[in-house]
């Protein structure tokens, strides 16, 4: 009745560094992995008429960031898949929801070396999580302040944007 795709990987990559490889793998355990259990899960809840997917996404991809090159590539594609489906099942029975964490507390996240605002604990970030589930919104974010920051930054002119991404380009 109830699925929640959460996989993902982050393999920080910086401009010398960048290697397709890197962003294969990455897009396929994160979006392709979510693509897989679509596929698997959709034809049975349909034909039920009930069922809900819940599919992690993240803050990462509302925009481009410095050494999320692959990262934030895989969880806009997330994001863009489910914005495309949802309003196909709007009538089915079937809930499609996106979750859109920003950083929480992890042992894949204890490895960074950079800031990261806002970051939440994972029993919050589960209470977050959960809370949205009960709701037919289809879009669930967490932290919110951290949500509302990036959504203004989403409207930002491109120039601005890359402006204020060049000055938390991490330094050598």
């Amino acid at each position: 009745d109830v699925a929640v795709l959460s996989a993902g990987t982050y393999v920080p990559m910086r401009v010398r560094d960048f290697s397709a490889r890197v962003v294969q793998d990455t897009l396929a355990l994160n979006t392709l992995g979510v693509a897989y259990c679509l596929e698997a899960l959709l034809p049975a809840m349909l034909n039920r008429g009930r069922g809900r997917i819940v599919a992690v996404a993240s803050l990462a991809g509302y925009r481009g960031m410095p050494t999320s090159s692959a990262y934030g590539a895989s969880k806009a594609a997330v994001i863009h898949m489910l914005e495309a489906l949802q309003p196909e099942l709007a009538g089915t029975g079937v809930i499609l929801q996106v979750a859109n964490p920003g950083f929480v507390r992890t042992p894949l996240t204890d490895k960074n070396t950079f800031p990261m605002p806002f970051r939440m604990e994972l029993d919050d970030a589960v209470a977050a999580l959960y809370a949205g589930m009960q709701t037919e919104r289809f879009e669930i974010v967490f932290p919110r302040s951290f949500a509302l920051i990036l959504k203004v930054a989403r409207m930002l002119p491109i120039g601005l944007y890359l402006r204020l991404m060049r000055r938390i380009v991490p330094k050598d």
